[in-house]
């Protein structure tokens, strides 16, 4: 190693990664041994990303009043996720809905927050035109036939601290609210994740949805937190990643992103696509730009190969599809809707 690489600190995290075996790394070559190996793995990583809260709390959603868009209703609703947090977010419903219906719960990246997702400017106007990086993925949802919560993640939008909220729209108080679950032993990720699941606890209540098809999608963040939510909660029965799945190696571990993203010694026991092996059997669609820089298409299609071979194991190769489309970091959903109405109608 010559003295500049001894300096270089990408260098010296990279070497530090080669020296690491993850000990929970996924190499079942049978359905039996993928069951063996995830009711071991699971509670590990229930416990990398917590503590978790001990009381479960019941959601108590409450709802604003209706807004009504040429094809959907949209109200805001705060909900309980902690004895001292409410979480928010809107759900929207498809004009002529039959219910019970399969529903998404739909979880943004890094920007305005949810407003960004169903069709709300910086100025709180209704508009139409799918605008920004994630291309109003909650309305495209609704408009699938689905039932949707888009769900605001903690730091952003709808749920961020006043400092932050007088710097505008776009920005967020991630930090110190993600350094300060550090010092607490935490993460923001698992804050983050327990909002996610209890999302699914208020969507499987609601009469209009059917409880036993409730997906879960995200991007870049967003798809982050719906990573983490798919592999501990078994309810959710379909998944889409856009902007997020790679190697922990190629994205977080070498480009500059988010302290929200990070959880302390994961990758002493898990590398990105053994926490993704943790979905399997149920259906999981990754999608991913070829020029987007901070998940790259190699890191994405070698975390590709790794997942790909639990779905093999557990014998249902078909539950996992993937798309690369010709952009940067941004949603598509092109492949991916045309999939999911094969999994949840």
């Amino acid at each position: 190693m010559t003295q500049s690489e001894k300096l270089d600190s990408l260098a010296y995290s990279l070497g530090r990664y080669r020296q690491v075996s993850p000990k929970l790394a996924h190499r079942a070559g049978t359905r039996a041994e993928a069951q063996e190996w995830a009711r071991e793995a699971r509670p590990r990583l229930l416990e990398l990303l917590g503590p978790w809260p001990e009381t479960k709390v019941a959601p108590a959603p409450s709802f604003g009043g209706p807004v009504k868009r040429p094809d959907h209703v949209r109200r805001a609703v705060t909900f309980q996720t902690r004895p001292d947090m409410s979480a928010f977010g809107y759900l929207l419903v498809p004009e002529g809905l039959k219910a019970p219906a399969p529903a998404f719960v739909c979880i943004p990246g890094h920007g305005r927050g949810v407003d960004e997702i169903v069709g709300v400017d910086e100025q709180g106007r209704d508009r139409d035109d799918l605008d920004g990086y994630q291309h109003d993925f909650a309305v495209q949802c609704v408009r699938k036939g689905y039932v949707t919560l888009a769900l605001e993640p903690l730091g952003f939008g709808h749920r961020r601290d006043p400092e932050a909220r007088k710097k505008g729209a776009g920005a967020s108080s991630c930090q110190p609210a993600a350094g300060a679950a550090l010092l607490l032993g935490e993460s923001m990720a698992a804050w983050r994740t327990w909002d996610a699941m209890r999302a699914v606890d208020l969507l499987a209540d609601l009469p209009d949805v059917d409880p036993n098809r409730i997906g879960m999608m995200g991007i870049s963040g967003g798809g982050t937190i719906t990573l983490y939510a798919a592999a501990l909660d078994e309810r959710i029965r379909a998944v889409l990643l856009s902007g997020s799945f790679c190697t922990y190696r190629d994205s977080i571990y070498s480009v500059s992103h988010c302290i929200d993203n990070y959880v302390p010694g994961i990758l002493n026991w898990f590398e990105m696509a053994d926490v993704a092996a943790l979905i399997a059997p149920r259906y999981l669609f990754v999608e991913s730009g070829t020029r987007d820089p901070i998940f790259p298409e190699a890191g994405v299609r070698a975390a590709l190969k790794g997942v790909a071979s639990a779905y093999a194991a557990w014998g249902v190769p078909g539950h996992l599809d993937h798309a690369f489309f010709e952009a940067g970091h941004q949603f598509d959903g092109a492949a991916a809707f045309r999939k999911l109405g094969e999994w949840l109608t």
